[in-house]
């Protein structure tokens, strides 16, 4: 049977937060993990799957806040009139005729 359990280390003794189904005196074999280097490991596992373009940033997770609708209006009109052609127009001239 495997099952990971979360326990508190007290007074030289580690106490689970829950109660187990083992036998009175049952021997295991304990494999000893922090919450804080999971947590650091399971960010840089984030961190290096959205980097390479595999996972998007879970909710909550991204650095960068959100744009008002005014600046997002704003940064329409100024790409809007960027010089140069429009992007759909590039990209009809890329297919090629058909």
């Amino acid at each position: 049977m495997t099952e990971t359990v979360t326990a508190v280390y007290e007074n030289g003794v580690l106490r689970p937060l829950r109660p187990l189904e083992l036998r009175e005196s049952q021997t295991v074999r304990l494999q000893i993990m922090s919450d804080e280097s999971t947590e650091n490991e399971d960010e840089a596992a984030i961190r290096a799957l959205v980097d390479a373009g595999i996972l998007t940033p879970p909710p909550g997770r991204s650095n960068l806040e959100p744009i008002s609708e005014h600046e997002r209006r704003d940064l329409a009109d100024r790409l809007g009139r960027a010089p140069g052609k429009p992007l759909s127009e590039i990209i009809i001239e890329d297919r090629g005729e058909r």
